[in-house]
Parts: structure tokens; sequence; C-alpha cells
């Protein structure tokens, strides 16, 4: 039988704060859910235009069935792997369970983050279910931070890694040279996080405490490697899918320009501007793959194609969400 979803009151405790806090205005929420998704179609809507839709119906069309299962099939199976990463980073703190749990807190995430009004999203609501499960919250942010933070710098080191050796001219140093940058100094920042962490006793209070979360991880990143190594093999496994989108619509462009140009257009579609990146991934596509000389139609419509497969995949989070409850504080008080 399925659990009850029903809410129950808050205690003016600690341990409720977070919970309050990520609740919100639920006015704000859905203001803020309806820019964004209004913002996306907009930008969308903009490229049709000037592009002209028709054509890029055209290639949308010609999209074959099972190799878009196939590119849903290998989003769910990172969703997976994330879901593990997560667990490794959660076990740093303290924080373990088995890992259907995890598995089970994170496709909630996922759904909230897709299909709910939010200003906090998926991430949040996470961190609130895994820290009410333990009674840790704090901790809890910290694991879901962190586990943020290990997916961008895996990002920027595979841009920095495909724009040294997988770029072959396709695209110029003006789009290189940033990706080669910002992943040394992401490196940088991972080889020297243990004396930020040693020095953060000297930072303004408002910046020790934002980053108090994070010093187990600053103090042992190499600890952070195992997780780091999933993010890696994750962002592979995103190009390789988008790779199997554009074979389905009868592209041959090479496996490398994606392993290239994905990680890239992610450093853009990270920031939550427009719902799940619609139309920031599409104009990054349209100049980064037309740099390489794909068709400005090809490049939109599988930016277009990603969004619909991640949606579609993101909809599987709607039986956990359905089924499990939220748990409850327990009060400290005596």
């Amino acid at each position: 039988m399925s659990r009850s979803r029903a809410t129950e009151p808050q205690a003016s405790t600690p341990s409720s704060a977070a919970p309050a806090a990520t609740s919100g205005s639920g006015a704000k929420r859905s203001r803020a859910f309806a820019l964004r998704a209004a913002l996306g179609i907009a930008i969308v809507a903009i490229l049709l235009w000037h592009y002209d839709a028709r054509p890029v119906l055209r290639t949308l069309a010609r999209e074959h069935l099972v190799y878009f299962a196939i590119a849903v099939a290998l989003y769910l199976a990172g969703q997976v792997m994330s879901a593990y990463r997560w667990r490794l980073l959660a076990a740093m703190v303290n924080l373990r369970g088995p890992f259907a749990e995890f598995l089970t807190y994170y496709f909630i995430g996922m759904f909230t983050n897709l299909f709910v009004p939010g200003l906090v999203g998926g991430d949040a609501a996470r961190a609130v279910y895994l820290g009410r499960r333990h009674q840790r919250i704090g901790d809890a942010f910290a694991s879901v931070v962190a586990d943020r933070g290990i997916g961008l710098v895996a990002i920027f080191w595979l841009a920095a890694f495909a724009a040294i050796f997988l770029n072959g001219s396709a695209l110029p140093p003006a789009v290189t040279r940033p990706a080669i940058a910002v992943g040394a100094i992401a490196l940088l920042g991972f080889l020297t996080a243990p004396i930020f962490a040693r020095l953060l006793y000297l930072a303004p209070a408002i910046i020790r405490r934002s980053a108090g979360l994070a010093a187990p991880y600053l103090h042992r990143p190499a600890a952070t490697i195992p997780a780091l190594i999933l993010s890696l093999v994750l962002q592979v496994s995103l190009a390789v899918a988008q790779w199997i989108l554009a074979r389905g619509l009868g592209l041959d462009a090479p496996l490398a320009l994606f392993i290239l140009c994905v990680p890239i257009a992610n450093l853009f579609t990270a920031l939550p501007i427009t719902l799940n990146g619609l139309g920031i991934r599409e104009t990054a596509y349209v100049a980064l793959f037309g740099m390489a000389g794909m068709g400005k139609n090809d490049a939109i419509a599988i930016g277009l194609l990603w969004f619909a497969a991640t949606m579609l995949g993101g909809l599987t989070g709607l039986y956990p969400f359905v089924t499990t409850s939220l748990p409850p504080i327990i009060s400290t008080e005596a």
C-alpha cells in the first residue's frame, strides 16, 4: 500500500528550519517555474523563427524510435550512477544507508526538479528527504552540495580534456581556450582544497558558514576520486546518448565531436535559467556544432530531442515521489 505524503506541522526547532525554508511561498515557486519555462520556450521560438521551424520539424520526424529509446535508457542509467555517486559522498560525512534509499530520493529529486514549481529544485528535495530520514539535515545538504560540485568539476575537466585532445580544429581557440582555462582552474582548486580548508577560519563569517558544510570534502579531496571517476563516466555516457540521437536522425557526426561539444554546452545549461536547460542547450548546440559544420536545423533538433528524452526520463521519478512519504521530524525537546 502506498504511504501517505501528508505533511506534518513544523515545530520551531533547528531541524525544521531547512524544510520550512525549502517550502517557501507557493506563489513565488509558481512564478519562478513559469518564468523558467516561458524563457526556455521563448528562446526556442526565436530559434525556430530565425532558422524556420519547418526544416527543424522535418528533421525531428526522421528520428528513429529505437535510437530515442536507447538514449532515454542511457540517461536513466546515468541517473542510477549519479545516485550511487551521491551515496559515496554521503558516506564521507557518515550518512550511510542502503543504495535503494539513495536511489529513491535521487529520483524524487529528479522529478521535483523537472516537474514541480520550485526555487530550490530537486537538490534541496533529496537533501530534505535524506536529512529527515537520518535526522541530520546539515550533513544531508553537505552531501548534495558535494554531489553537485563534483559533477561540475567533472564537466570542467572533460571539457578541457576534449578541447586539448579531441578538437581536431572543429572548434576555434576562442571556444577551446576558455574551456581549457576553466578546467585548469578546477584542477588547481581540487589540488589546493586542503589548504583552503585550513585557512577557512580567516575568511569572513558568511563564507565560513557557507563553506563549513563542505569542509569534510575540502580536507580530503582524494577521497572523492571514485565519485569523480563516476562523474566522468556519466558525462561521457550523456555525450554518447546524444550521439545516438544524432545517428537516429541519419547524421554521421563523429562521437568525438559530441564528447567535445556536450560538456562545453553543459557549462551553460547547468545554470538554472530555464526549465531543464531548454533554449540554452539548443542555442549552444547551434553555435558549437555549427562551428564544426553541422546544420543549424540538425543542431536544434538534437537539443530538442535530448530535452524530450530527459523530460521523459524524469517522469520515472513520479512513482517514488507519490509512494514515498516525507520522513517525519523527530523533536529533540524533552
